[in-house]
Parts: C-alpha cells; structure tokens; sequence
C-alpha cells in the first residue's frame, strides 16, 4: 500500500517540527514547501539524515515550488508571519490573507483532492478564506486551534493538581483569540470533577473559583504569554504537536473528538462560519460535528466568541478577500 502524501506549506518553525513529527510517527511522505529559497532544502535534508537514528523510513522533500505538493492527500498550511511581542492574533489579518490566498490558489491547483488543516493566524478567518478560495467542501477545510489551546488548559490543571497531564481531560471552544472558551464544567481528571477537586484541595469554594479564573484567564493569553518570552516569534512546538494529532486521526481514520475550527451549518446555533467545536475526525475530514448542551454562562461566553470571529470574518471581507 503506498504511503500517503503529506504536504506542508511554511517551512518555519511550525513547519520544520511538523515535519519532524510527521517523520517519526510514519504518517506519511512530506513534501515541505517555502518561499524562501533553500530553506525547507536545509531543513528537509536535516530531518533526513536522523532517520537512521530515529527510525523512521519515509521520504522527505524540501521545495520552493508548488507543483512538488501534487497530488497530496493532506495538506497543513502554516504561512504566514508569526506574532511579535505587542500584537495580536487579528493584527495579522491584512498581511497573512494575501499569503493565504496564494497558498490556497495552489492547493486548488495542485492538490485538489486534499484534506487541508490551517493553522496560520488569524486563525478562523484564515480558515474561511483558504476553503472560499479552494472551493473545497467544508467537511476537507478546517482549522487547529482548540487542541492545541484545550492542551494548554489541562496543562495548567496538571500543574496545579499535581497529577499526570494525560489524566487531564479539558476542551476549550469558540474563536482562537481572547475570548475563546474554556469549559470548565466537563473538565475532570480521570471523571473526577477538576472543581471537586480544587475545592477540596482549599477547602473553600471562593479560593476554589479564583483559581480556575485564573487558568482559564492564563489558557486564553497562552500563546501571547509564549510570543513575550521568545520575543523573536510565537509559539511552534505545541501547534505542531496539535496539529499532527489531527492529522493521525485523519490519514489513519482514527475517527477522534477533537476540538476543530469546523466549520458550523446550524450545530450550536450557529450557521455559516468556522468555529472551534468538537468533532469526529477522520478519513474524509470532519466526519461529524458533536453537539452537548452548554448552560446560560458558558452560551453568553460561547456567542461572544462567535461574534469576534463573525466581526473578524466581515473586517476580511471588507478588505476584499
């Protein structure tokens, strides 16, 4: 059986981990592409070289041009340029959406048949632009956000619990920006209630709240937390780690509930736009988008999410994308 055919648009940090990754658990041959001349070259030939070490015996190639993706299975878009200290996810709207919509020319063109993941920024309006300019059914154009940001959420529980994080089930929803939405009320350890257990840990319920405030507070600003103390760029091994979750349920049909920028047709009151969500990844995309009912607080925070994502997708259209 020919392996599948995996291509990786950004040769970055984001890009150069992927492809790591990607290398080591065998999901596939990566064609890794970038603008800049040399580097995915460097970068693939590098990652090459430790697959005696490693183990892994797939092939890898750099390029600087798009017709070296044809025929990919998966495609997962990280072009783009990263946060810098002081900016915001949506002050790279202009800049990065003239990237996208070249990059998505050439997926159309040359991979037709792909399933794409974007992870460039902003995030849910990178998402609608890549499916409008591909054409792409939606259920094969989706975004990585909520693993990567529910992971940060059940790392912060871990530390704070003094448990293994992989006992640590947390998802978070909405817009991948500051007002995406921890649930806090379906995060457990091992079943176990996270708030059961910070209460018990103070004995006291204010206490209790005051520190779950402040994960959920700390989740929401993790990735600008990361961009202050790098100062050069934002964060890429944990994107890249998110992102390859997704892909393995997908070339592997795993059929995984991942928290995914999918794209909603009525599913939580919501129709038309790509939001962070639950759903069923698998061989053709996102299989199924899994609806639960949320309370009064967690609708109020779940629409105000929306909103930022519906104002951000109108601020792209209004800007001719």
């Amino acid at each position: 059986m020919p392996r599948k055919k995996i291509a990786l648009i950004g040769g970055g940090q984001i890009g150069g981990v992927l492809t790591q990754l990607i290398a080591n658990k065998q999901l596939g041959d990566v064609v890794l592409y970038d603008i800049v001349e040399d580097l995915p070259q460097g970068k693939s030939l590098d990652i090459a070289e430790a697959a005696r070490v490693d183990g892994f015996d797939v092939n890898i190639v750099g390029t600087n041009d798009y017709k070296d993706i044809e025929g990919a299975d998966l495609t997962i878009i990280t072009a783009g340029l990263p946060r810098k200290p002081g900016m915001s996810r949506d002050d790279l709207l202009v800049t990065n959406a003239n990237i996208i919509k070249t990059v998505s020319e050439n997926v159309k063109k040359y991979a037709p048949n792909s399933i794409v993941i974007v992870i460039s920024n902003p995030l849910d309006a990178m998402v609608t632009l890549c499916q409008k300019v591909t054409g792409f059914p939606h259920h094969r154009v989706f975004g990585q956000a909520g693993v990567l940001d529910s992971s940060r959420f059940a790392t912060f529980i871990a530390w704070e619990l003094g448990v293994s994080v992989k006992d640590v089930n947390a998802m978070v929803l909405g817009g991948h920006g500051d007002t995406m939405v921890p649930i806090v009320r379906y995060s457990n350890v091992n079943g176990i209630p996270v708030m059961e257990l910070l209460e018990r840990k103070y004995k006291d319920k204010t206490k209790a709240k005051e520190i779950m405030d402040a994960m959920v507070n700390r989740t929401k600003m993790a990735g600008g937390e990361v961009v202050k103390l790098l100062k050069t760029g934002s964060a890429f091994y944990s994107p890249a780690a998110s992102a390859v979750a997704m892909a393995k349920s997908i070339l592997l049909d795993e059929k995984r509930v991942l928290p995914t920028c999918a794209y909603l047709n009525g599913e939580f009151g919501v129709k038309g736009y790509y939001v962070g969500v639950p759903a069923v990844l698998g061989a053709n995309g996102v299989e199924k988008v899994v609806e639960f009912t949320l309370d009064k607080e967690e609708q109020v925070m779940f629409d105000n999410s929306v909103n930022a994502v519906t104002k951000l997708v109108a601020d792209m259209e209004r800007l001719g994308f």
